[in-house]
């Protein structure tokens, strides 16, 4: 209420917020951790007025005001302070007095959130409902005819390989021509999907990179991390761990002064490199760094002012078809790393997926091709793009394989697939179903933000403030007093437990089916589903 008795259009109530502060004047002992420890500063400490109006009921008194002071807090209505439900109030108070709850009403703010009129943006991508993956079941049982496998004693071998696979033949007639065969690399097929540094803070970036490592050098298995547009920490470029992870190169050449000025300093070569063009959460528009995350490292690595926004071109300016790209960016990173490195560009996933496959299979530099579905993101993005554009993942990569089939080159191209798998939880059961429906491996995000670090996202709209770097949990914020809050060494005992039951699920997954040795990389024979129009696109058996 102003001054003058009148109220603005765009006034808030608490009542008005997605996210209501309860609190307990009795049990609070003003330790004024939750106001402390609040992200986005929801709560205000302070000295407040109380006026309570005493009257005897008499017929000729006049009723008194009566004023006392007490200390508590105050949820603040801005919208710039809203809370965002992540809890971390109720998690350090000590007698449990505060706690947020969720509106009862769900459209909250959706059509106006402040007084400039531009609603916050969430950073998160959505929690959908139960997808295709999910419903997709393993139907081909060896019971009485191929002999099954015991999970528990057999020894499994999964491993996929990255990088050009040419037939012997042209294998021998290359070298001969050329002096020179196409790099393969075999590793593990889940990959740590792209997430920057930046984008991520930097002790999660630590931390994923830490168990990377011991996954690869304690426990054998050749698990890779890529790490986004955004380039990497020096020391990372001249170090041997180098070799576990894919370099990405995207429109905004992000980072990329600094991995070229260590080229003559690094020890190993890294696993391979890979050219964005397209990512699931926003088909066809660039990425964005908001300027809340550009501190002076980030600046420093990516070659930009400090406190800046740092928006990536839809697509690279200096190329605009596949031929091109081929042509360009992709021998050109082979020549940097002495042909030694597998190259591969990634794409969205869309309809025109099928015309850049079949421009890929000509040249024998293309090292693969990643696909990134309609249900990936992480970062920054507008939910228009979010929520109604995109292709599903499951599709696109069968359109994709079946395609390579025709054209006998199946075993050539490896596909990779990512968005939205694990997001319900069925992170070994997504990944064996799009697997068998052609990809040679997968690629997540946000399940490791999730499963490795605590993400408190949800589609309630809890939390998601991914994009301004006020991430409670101190995942991706690049504030060093919130980002302190997170142990690297947790994060990598995370990562090392998601791997180790992603194997085990996957090992009950393959046993039935009498694999052990090979990844049944297009084995469509073993899905089943009860939707006939969706069994008849995936060419799958249905089920009922």
């Amino acid at each position: 209420m102003f001054a003058n008795g009148t109220i603005a259009p765009s006034q808030l109530s608490v009542k008005d917020l997605p996210w209501q502060i309860v609190w307990d004047k009795e049990k609070c002992t003003l330790c004024g951790r939750c106001a402390a420890v609040c992200p986005v500063r929801a709560l205000e400490p302070g000295v407040f007025r109380k006026r309570a109006v005493q009257n005897s009921f008499g017929l000729k008194e006049t009723p008194v005001n009566e004023y006392s002071l007490f200390y508590g807090i105050r949820q603040q209505t801005d919208p710039a302070r809203t809370c965002i439900g992540c809890a971390m109030c109720a998690l350090v108070c000590p007698n449990e007095a505060i706690s947020p709850f969720h509106s009862d009403e769900p459209d909250k703010l959706r059509f106006h959130v402040n007084i400039g009129g531009q609603p916050r943006r969430r950073g998160g991508r959505r929690n959908a409902p139960q997808g295709i993956l999910d419903r997709i079941k393993f139907t081909r049982i060896s019971m009485l005819t191929d002999p099954a496998l015991d999970a528990g004693r057999h020894e499994f071998e999964f491993r996929t390989l990255l990088g050009r696979v040419l037939p012997p033949e042209e294998n021998l007639r290359m070298q001969r021509e050329n002096g020179w065969m196409p790099p393969v690399r075999e590793i593990y097929p889940l990959i740590i999907g792209s997430m920057s540094f930046g984008a991520l803070s930097p002790t999660m970036w630590e931390g994923l990179l830490m168990g990377v490592a011991y996954l690869n050098e304690e426990l054998g298995l050749p698990v890779r991390m890529c790490t986004g547009e955004g380039g990497c920490p020096p020391r990372l470029l001249r170090s041997r761990f180098l070799k576990y992870v894919i370099l990405q190169i995207a429109s905004g050449y992000f980072g990329w002064d600094e991995i070229l000025h260590a080229l003559p300093e690094m020890k190993e070569d890294p696993c391979a490199v890979e050219i964005k063009y397209g990512q699931g959460a926003k088909p066809g528009d660039g990425g964005l760094l908001m300027w809340y995350k550009v501190n002076r490292l980030i600046a420093a690595i990516r070659g930009v002012p400090q406190g800046v926004n740092l928006p990536s071109p839809p697509t690279h300016q200096t190329k605009y078809s596949i031929e091109e790209a081929v042509a360009k960016m992709v021998q050109s990173m082979y020549m940097a790393w002495g042909f030694r490195v597998p190259v591969y560009p990634k794409i969205s996933g869309t309809s025109t997926a099928l015309a850049v496959l079949n421009n890929l299979t000509r040249n024998p530099y293309a090292g693969g091709l990643s696909i990134d579905g309609e249900d990936g993101g992480t970062g920054a993005a507008y939910n228009v793009s979010m929520d109604h554009m995109g292709h599903p993942i499951a599709s696109n990569i069968r359109d994709c394989y079946l395609n390579l089939v025709k054209l006998g080159k199946q075993n050539e191209v490896p596909l990779f697939a990512g968005g939205g798998i694990g997001k319900r939880g069925n992170l070994a059961a997504n990944a064996a179903a799009l697997i068998m429906l052609g990809a040679s491996g997968v690629q997540i995000g946000k399940y490791m933000m999730q499963a490795g670090a605590g993400c408190l996202g949800s589609e309630t709209d809890r939390c998601n403030v991914c994009n301004i770097g006020v991430c409670p949990k101190g995942i991706t914020s690049q504030d060093p007093r919130v980002y302190r809050r997170l142990d690297p060494e947790k994060v990598a005992e995370r990562v090392v437990d998601v791997f180790l039951s992603f194997d085990t699920e996957l090992k009950k997954i393959m046993a039935p089916l009498g694999r052990s040795t090979s990844l049944p990389i297009g084995m469509s024979d073993g899905l089943g589903i009860d939707d006939y129009r969706v069994a008849e696109r995936l060419q799958i058996k249905y089920v009922v």
